[in-house]
C-alpha cells in the first residue's frame, strides 16, 4: 500500500493510531504498514502544516510522532506545541514511540538536553547498536540501524536506557510504562532510502556520515533484521494490553 495525501487509513473499526509527521511528503512508511497489518488504523496529522493535535488520546490506540529535518531546540511555534502536547500521551498513560526528532521531543519535555555531538560527529547511515541488560530483556534487538541525525539527546531523568551506540550512546529508551523513544529509523521502505539518499546528498560529507552507496549497500544486509525488529517492537507498544489490540 502507498500512502497517499488522505488524513485516515483504516481496515478496523478500532480506535486509530494517531501519525505525526513534519513534512508534507513525510510517509509513516514501515510503521504505517506495520501497524495496518496488525489491524490498527491511522490518523495522520502534520502540525507544521496546521494540523490540530488532539485534546485527548481517549479516541486513539496511542500515538507515534516521526523524524523530519528541523531540531528539538527550534523556536517554531509547531515545534514548541508538539513538544508540549506529549502532556496527553504521559499523563493518560496512552502507548506512544517517538522516533529520532520525536524521541529528541520527548527527551525535550522530559527536561532533558537536546544537541549536536562535542566533536561535530553524525550519524548518517548504518551503525552498530548494542541492547543494554534492560533492552535485552525485552526482546533480541538488530545489531546494525540506520541513522540520519545531526543531534542526540541526553537520557532524561527517570527513564531507562534500552540501547546504545558508541558515537551517541543513547539510541533507545523506555519512560513510565508506555512512553518509548529510538533514535534510528525502522520506518524507511526502500523507496523511502532512495529518496533520503538522493536529497540528503549534501550531508555525506559531515563528520561521520556514509556515502550513499554504503547506504543502499547497508540495506541488503542490514534491513530485514531492522524490519524484524521494528515489527516486534510495535506489538510490543501497542499490543500487549487489551485495549490497543485492533476490534
Amino acid at each position: 500500500m502507498l500512502f497517499d495525501d488522505r488524513t485516515f487509513y483504516t481496515r478496523t473499526t478500532g480506535k486509530p493510531v494517531l501519525i505525526i509527521l513534519h513534512q508534507e511528503r513525510s510517509s509513516p512508511g514501515r510503521v504505517g504498514h506495520l501497524l495496518l497489518e496488525k489491524g490498527l488504523s491511522l490518523d495522520i496529522r502534520r502540525p507544521v502544516l496546521g494540523d490540530p493535535l488532539p485534546a485527548t488520546l481517549e479516541e486513539h490506540a496511542g500515538a507515534v510522532v516521526f523524524g523530519g529535518p528541523m531540531s528539538a531546540n527550534d523556536n517554531e511555534a509547531f515545534i514548541r506545541r508538539e513538544i508540549d502536547w506529549l502532556s496527553v500521551p504521559l499523563t493518560e498513560n496512552k502507548p506512544f514511540l517517538g522516533i529520532c526528532l520525536g524521541a529528541q521531543m520527548l527527551v525535550r519535555h522530559l527536561g532533558g538536553a537536546v544537541g549536536p555531538h562535542h566533536e561535530g560527529m553524525t550519524e548518517i547511515g548504518w551503525y552498530p547498536l548494542e541492547a543494554t541488560e534492560k533492552g535485552r530483556a525485552l526482546m533480541e534487538w538488530p545489531s546494525m540501524v540506520y541513522q540520519f541525525h545531526r543531534e542526540g539527546f541526553d537520557l532524561p531523568a527517570g527513564a531507562e536506557l534500552l540501547a546504545s551506540g558508541s558515537t551517541y550512546p543513547n539510541q533507545a529508551f523506555r519512560y513510565g510504562e508506555n512512553a518509548w523513544g529510538i533514535q534510528f529509523h525502522g520506518e524507511l521502505t526502500r523507496v523511502m532510502m532512495h529518496r533520503w539518499v538522493v536529497h540528503g546528498a549534501h550531508r555525506f560529507e559531515l563528520p561521520g556520515a556514509q556515502v550513499g552507496r554504503a547506504h543502499l549497500d547497508g540495506r541488503m544486509d542490514h534491513d530485514a533484521p531492522l524490519r524484524d525488529w521494528m515489527d516486534r517492537f510495535l506489538s510490543h507498544i501497542f499490543q500487549r494490553r487489551g485495549e490497543t489490540k485492533a476490534a
